[in-house]
């Protein structure tokens, strides 16, 4: 089941140009953009939170989804996540931004990618 929620984040991601998106490689800018806001997907149920504290609570598909982050020496969010009972597992994503969308991409930028919108 983690296959399918990795790629249907990824087949239901916002079109857009990979050059309007900055990368974001520090932990203080990256708590600026998500602080306060909702990272979503309304299509899909989804509406997740990024504490600053180091922890992410949410739904995705009808089930909560929580877990843990915190960010790289090298400039990835590294984060672990349940969706209901079931374990993601980990994975370290390169973060960009363009406006309102924050672009994760799994693997340390070298996989799949999803566009939540902040609201």
């Amino acid at each position: 089941m983690s296959r399918f929620f990795a790629v249907v984040l990824a087949l239901c991601a916002t079109p857009a140009l990979a050059d309007n998106f900055k990368k974001i490689s520090d932990r203080d800018t990256f708590v600026r953009v998500v602080q306060d806001r909702a990272l979503s997907m309304p299509l899909f149920g989804v509406d997740l939170r990024v504490f600053e504290a180091g922890h992410i609570a949410g739904r995705a598909w009808g089930r909560d989804v929580r877990g843990n982050w915190q960010w790289s020496e090298d400039g990835y969010f590294c984060r672990d996540l349940y969706w209901g009972n079931q374990e993601i597992g980990a994975n370290c994503q390169l973060v960009e931004v363009s406006g309102d969308t924050v672009r994760f991409t799994s693997d340390r930028g070298a996989g799949r990618y999803a566009d939540l919108r902040l609201r």
